[in-house]
């Protein structure tokens, strides 16, 4: 495909898929107001745009917004660490990864939400609950990725490397990590998604400071268009963590031909 056609393809998918949110916005207000449903519980959308306004300029909206974005990164942070350096231990001892993949199959799979009568016996309902629902939620996705990223270096090349003289070190940084980059920032792509799931989940249930308590505490209050503004906010961040991730991961993987060729696609 040349660069043109490549360009023009672009431009209409960003066509539609701002006519097909445009679309989704006009029910959004049209719904509520024609009666098919009642807007005691879903106002017209300028009622929400309205208290939106309201919230943006509320001290506490900004606070709750900022421990909603604490608890995500630190948890996301903790979670990408222990994912890189457990995943990169595991995957280049064949032994330890035979003797963990049970235990790691067994555990995947839980919920975090499951975790959180632990998180609040453990932690009660401060930051630190929020922290392992997200960490434990989180973790799992870049661990698994980077167990297949190191599993993927091709043996020949590892083979080369040590026929060239290189360390076991040396072949981690040369040989293993570049093969394994891409499927680590596909983990954290995955898990900083996860993660914003859960930090807000947990608010929401827990009563940790955050969005996840404001929606809560505007529902309960009777505070219906402040309660769907509060979730068009989380929405907009998940927006936001996505687009930062597609960012990072195409500064990072720039030489990747996988990158290159969506460049001059």
């Amino acid at each position: 495909m040349s660069s043109g056609s490549g360009r023009r393809a672009g431009g209409g998918t960003t066509l539609l898929g701002v006519l097909g949110f445009a679309t989704f916005l006009a029910v959004l207000e049209l719904v509520p107001r024609s009666g098919l449903v009642s807007s005691d519980y879903l106002p017209p959308l300028s009622r929400i745009a309205v208290a939106l306004t309201d919230l943006l300029g509320e001290p506490d909206f900004w606070t709750a917004a900022g421990d909603t974005v604490r608890g995500w990164f630190l948890g996301l942070a903790i979670a990408v660490a222990l994912g890189i350096v457990l995943g990169f231990v595991i995957g280049t001892v064949p032994v330890l990864r035979e003797f963990t993949a049970s235990t790691i199959e067994f555990l995947r799979p839980i919920p975090s939400v499951a975790l959180i009568p632990l998180a609040v016996l453990l932690f009660g309902t401060d930051l630190r609950s929020v922290l392992l629902l997200v960490v434990y939620a989180s973790f799992w996705q870049v661990l698994i990725q980077v167990l297949y990223g190191v599993q993927d270096v091709d043996p020949v090349a590892q083979d080369t490397a040590r026929t060239f003289g290189l360390g076991r070190w040396a072949r981690i940084r040369y040989v293993t990590w570049p093969t394994a980059l891409p499927y680590l920032l596909t983990g954290v792509r995955l898990a900083a998604a996860v993660a914003l799931i859960l930090a807000i989940t947990a608010e929401l249930i827990i009563g940790a400071p955050g969005l996840g308590n404001a929606i809560g505490t505007a529902q309960s209050g009777g505070a219906v268009a402040e309660m769907y503004a509060l979730v068009i906010v989380t929405g907009l961040l998940g927006v936001a963590v996505n687009v930062l991730a597609r960012l990072v991961e195409r500064w990072l993987l720039a030489w990747h031909p996988s990158i290159r060729s969506e460049v001059t696609a």
